[in-house]
């Protein structure tokens, strides 16, 4: 599922428009990403928690050339679903 049938979903489960449906949409995707920033994480009773991950600078091979490369450490966000949607995609 893409963004544009997420938000024709939304827009026939809750009876608006779509301009609507989209315009809550990001509203929440902002409100996510803006916490992320903060480094805040956000928990959604029953779906999941999004929080900031760290990975470890490594050393890493180019494929094409074989030449050894180095990968610095950075921060990337991270999703942890919840029992709850586990066991409802648990088929």
């Amino acid at each position: 599922m893409n963004k544009q049938q997420l938000v024709d979903l939304i827009a026939q489960k809750t009876g608006s428009t779509k301009v609507a449906a989209e315009a809550h949409l990001d509203a929440v995707f902002d409100s996510i990403s803006h916490a992320l920033k903060q480094n805040e994480p956000v928990q959604i009773h029953g779906f999941g928690k999004f929080s900031l991950g760290r990975r470890a600078a490594r050393t890493a091979r180019n494929p094409k050339t074989g030449a050894q490369i180095e990968v610095p450490a950075r921060v990337v966000p991270k999703f942890s679903p919840y029992k709850a949607l586990k066991e409802l995609v648990d088929v």
